[in-house]
């Protein structure tokens, strides 16, 4: 194992403790069960994995991103949540597990969304108003309004307005990852604007490559937009390298850029 798949699984372990210890304040038991649910499916982990990576390419310890790391999962699993539900895209299961609407019915999918994003902040607030400001653009503005403008849009939704909706809807969150590490690691202003431009040609990238692997699936005209059907495959393929290239060069000014480099590779690198 390398010693970036050394630090990833070191540091997602870490995290998984901690996030299954928020909600504990949620009563009845039976609501905290269910909030934490989701929590426990797994995942990439990528948003607080790219928080703690920020920090640390700043000098700072994974500690002192722990706070910020946890809301920015807590706010990504709202948003998976909600958008499982019947009113949204109506899926029944995620990462190969019932969905929590699908046990429990739709009204207490709602509801355990609704909780998750107010943990968030409860979990966040310790970390001062800086960093609260950060995530609650990101989720309203940002991610929330980026939903707005997907389950709004037409089919034939050109390319400047389908990348505007992407760096809403996917980009908003990833790029506050990125700033709320530097902000936990007290960035410099020079600093903060290397991570805002990593963040969003991160978030675009990650976007470019889930419709190249989705590109099989969306076919279907009358389906969602893609950047595949927009651009075609090679492309977007080709996108998702040049917004690589320029997170990559944007944060070669930081003392220790190289977890950050390794994930921006990944966004483009999965196959999954």
């Amino acid at each position: 194992m390398d010693s970036f798949s050394t630090w990833v699984k070191a540091r997602r372990e870490w995290l998984e403790v901690a996030l299954l210890e928020t909600c504990a304040e949620f009563e009845p038991e039976e609501l905290r069960s269910a909030c934490r649910y989701p929590l426990a499916t797994g995942g990439k982990r990528f948003r607080p994995l790219l928080c703690v990576a920020a920090c640390e390419a700043l000098g700072g310890t994974p500690e002192a991103a722990l706070l910020p790391a946890l809301a920015l999962e807590l706010v990504h699993t709202f948003s998976l949540v909600h958008d499982d539900l019947p009113c949204m895209d109506d899926d029944n299961y995620r990462r190969g597990r019932p969905t929590i609407h699908s046990i429990h019915g739709e009204a207490v999918g709602m509801l355990v969304g609704d909780a998750l994003l107010a943990e968030a902040f409860a979990v966040l607030a310790p970390a001062g108003a800086q960093q609260v400001r950060e995530l609650a653009w990101a989720t309203g503005p940002g991610m929330v309004a980026g939903q707005y403008l997907d389950i709004t849009a037409t089919p034939d939704i050109g390319v400047a307005a389908l990348e505007r909706l992407h760096r809403a809807k996917t980009g908003a969150l990833i790029r506050a990852s990125a700033r709320m590490g530097g902000i936990a690691a007290n960035a410099t202003p020079e600093q903060l604007e290397a991570l805002s431009t990593y963040g969003d040609a991160v978030g675009l990238a990650f976007q470019l490559q889930d419709d190249v692997l989705d590109a099989d699936q969306d076919r279907d005209p009358t389906g969602p937009p893609s950047f595949v059907k927009c651009l075609g495959l090679e492309a977007t393929r080709s996108r998702a390298l040049a917004e690589l290239e320029r997170a990559i060069q944007a944060v070669q000014v930081l003392p220790d850029p190289s977890r950050l480099v390794s994930l921006a590779r990944f966004t483009v690198e999965r196959s999954g």
